[in-house]
């Protein structure tokens, strides 16, 4: 399927690795101009230059190093995306996730950091590219949250309630916007990033698996499709709603789990 993107500017926040960068991946792949971020410099040109190798014949992607916590950088990074490309299409929001902890031994400063990590670095972003998604042929957004929002996780009480507040925004600017901005979601499950290969390479260590494949297939047990998600089967979807091809959706939350939630909405 042509989605209908090739030669569109796009904008991915927190991408220089994990499902940030295979959203990036999956927008170039398709023939889009992409805009990469990331706070480790090195780590991000690293990504940029993965990204790149794989991408479309003719589309260009570079890197805008920025922290999503400050205001000023958010600003640089919409604007190196306007000036590189000479407009946005498509922004995407991602963010790291904040500490794993019961609620009872979350500090309200790290309440307060989580919410600046993953809502207000989301309404600042907005905020800076609104009118340059207005002005073009169809903007959209699409916000990575976590598949937390429809089912509280143990032990990660600032994802589970701070997470929300993005898809509450997502909602509202699916109307606010319309018809020149769509804003969707993606809420991913359990995915092959570089925090879950640490975690098993971790558990391997430790004797709890004995190869990596093992811990892999333990992290897959209660998924019905059998296993963890690879990165690219959520950044095809971001693609897929950035694009013409979806055109009717709008305002929707999309869990990417591979059926392991059991929330019925």
């Amino acid at each position: 399927m042509d989605l209908e993107i090739d030669g569109d500017a796009a904008l991915v926040t927190a991408s220089s690795s994990g499902l940030g960068k295979a959203s990036a991946r999956a927008l170039a792949r398709e023939g889009s101009n992409v805009v990469m971020n990331g706070r480790d410099e090195d780590r991000l040109e690293d990504a940029v230059a993965e990204v790149r190798a794989d991408a479309a014949d003719g589309a260009t992607v570079v890197g805008q190093p920025g922290d999503l916590t400050d205001p000023d950088d958010i600003e640089d990074l919409v604007a190196r995306t306007v000036d590189e490309f000479g407009g946005l299409d498509h922004l995407v929001t991602s963010a790291g996730g904040p500490p794993s902890k019961p609620f009872m031994e979350t500090t309200e400063r790290e309440w307060y950091e989580a919410f600046d990590l993953l809502v207000m670095s989301v309404v600042r972003t907005v905020w800076e590219a609104e009118e340059h998604l207005r002005a073009g042929d169809g903007g959209t957004i699409v916000n990575v949250t976590s598949r937390s929002v429809k089912e509280a996780i143990d032990g990660l009480v600032l994802s589970n309630s701070v997470r929300m507040s993005v898809i509450g925004l997502e909602k509202t600017l699916s109307k606010e916007l319309a018809p020149d901005v769509r804003a969707n979601a993606v809420l991913p499950g359990s995915h092959e990033t570089p925090r879950i290969e640490e975690l098993i390479e971790q558990g391997v260590e430790r004797g709890e698996y004995g190869s990596y494949q093992d811990g892999l297939n333990d992290w897959g047990q209660g998924i019905p499709v059998g296993h963890i998600g690879d990165p690219m089967d959520l950044g095809r979807t971001v693609a897929f709603l950035s694009s013409p091809q979806s055109q009717y959706l709008n305002g929707i939350a999309v869990p990417i789990d591979g059926g392991a939630g059991a929330s019925n909405l």
